[in-house]
C-alpha cells in the first residue's frame, strides 16, 4: 500500500501550490484506521498521550516506553487498515529526557521509536536542539521540529503561554525554524504563536510548517484526536475546534446500556445463543430437582 513519504511532506509548501498538510493524533489501532479512512497526511503518536489517554496533567510524565507501546498499536492499525488512499505518515514524539542528556541518548531512543513503526520523530526546541536533530539525521531518522509553545517546557515557560508576541520573540522564533531546518528538519510545528508570527516563520523556510494555534498561514494545521471528536472535557483550548461531541454520546450510550440491564431489557432473545430443543429437552431433566 501506497504511504505519505518525508520527502513527499519536505515538498509541501502551501506557496508552491500544495495543499495543506493535515496532521492528527492516535494512540491506538482503531483511531490510526480511522485517521487513514478520513485521508490525513500525517499521524502524530504524540506526547499529549499523557493527558489525553493516560490521565496525567502534563507531558512531562510520558517515558519513550510509552510512546512505543502507542506507536506499535497505531502502526498494527495502519497496517489492517482497508480503507483507500496512501497510509499517513507516522511521527512519533520523542518525550521529555529522551534527547535532553546527549546526542548519544538522543539517537538510541529514536531508533527504539523506529522500530516500534514510527516513519519519523518529533522534539521540541530550537537553536539548543541543533546538535541533537543533526545527529538523528546523520542516522538516517527523519526529524521533525518543534518550536513556539514547547509543553515540556511548561515549567521554563511559567506555563502554557503564547509565544513570540514581541518584536525580538519572533524575530527568535524565525531564526530558530530557520536552524532547524539547516539541520535537516522536514518539517516544522509551530504551536501557540500570533498568527503574523507564524505567517513570517512560514515564509522564512523552505520546509513546511505546521500550526496548532499559530493561524491559518502555516502549511498545515495539527490538532489533537480527542479534541477533534469532543472527547477531551478537562480542557479547551480555544484554537481546539471540535467536529464532533463523541464524550457525551458515549455518555449517553452508556448511561442507556446501564439502564437496559437493571431493567432486564438486555440482552433479549435475539441477543442470546440458544440450544437445540432436543438437547435444551435433555437438560431439563436435570434442572429444579435439587439432585446430581
Amino acid at each position: 500500500m501506497r504511504t505519505h513519504t518525508v520527502p513527499g511532506i519536505r515538498s509541501s509548501k502551501v506557496r508552491a501550490g500544495s495543499d495543506p498538510l493535515v496532521m492528527v493524533t492516535a494512540y491506538d489501532a482503531p483511531g490510526g484506521r480511522q485517521a487513514h479512512a478520513a485521508g490525513v497526511d500525517i499521524i502524530l503518536v504524540g506526547d499529549s498521550l499523557a493527558m489525553a489517554v493516560l490521565g496525567y496533567d502534563d507531558t512531562l510524565q510520558v517515558t519513550t516506553e510509552d510512546i512505543a507501546h502507542h506507536t506499535a498499536a497505531v502502526h498494527r492499525g495502519l497496517r489492517s487498515s482497508t480503507a483507500e488512499g496512501p497510509l499517513p505518515l507516522l511521527v512519533a514524539d520523542m518525550p521529555w529526557m529522551s534527547y535532553h542528556t546527549g546526542t548519544a541518548d538522543a539517537v538510541r531512543n529514536a531508533a527504539t521509536l523506529v522500530r516500534a513503526g514510527a516513519q519519523a520523530v518529533k522534539l521540541e526546541g530550537g537553536g539548543k536542539r541543533l546538535p541533537v536533530v543533526e545527529a538523528i539525521v546523520e542516522a538516517e531518522i527523519p526529524v521533525m521540529g518543534h518550536i513556539g509553545l514547547t509543553p515540556q517546557s511548561v515549567h521554563a515557560m511559567g506555563g502554557f503561554r503564547v509565544q513570540g508576541r514581541h518584536h525580538d520573540a519572533a524575530l527568535a522564533l524565525r531564526d530558530d525554524a530557520k536552524a532547524l531546518a539547516s539541520a535537516g528538519c522536514f518539517a516544522i510545528v509551530l504551536e501557540g504563536v500570533p498568527d503574523k508570527v507564524a505567517e513570517m516563520v512560514t515564509e522564512a523556510v523552505e520546509v513546511p510548517t505546521i500550526g496548532i494555534g499559530a493561524g491559518p498561514a502555516t502549511d498545515g494545521q495539527v490538532l489533537v484526536y480527542h479534541d477533534v471528536l469532543g472527547i477531551e472535557e478537562r480542557v479547551r483550548p480555544k484554537f481546539a475546534r471540535r467536529y464532533a461531541e463523541i464524550g457525551e454520546a458515549s455518555v449517553a450510550a452508556l448511561r442507556a446500556f446501564a439502564e437496559d440491564v437493571r431493567a432486564r431489557r438486555f440482552p433479549t432473545d435475539d441477543e442470546s445463543y440458544h440450544l437445540s430443543a432436543e438437547v435444551a429437552e435433555s437438560l431439563s431433566l436435570y434442572g429444579g430437582s435439587g439432585s446430581d
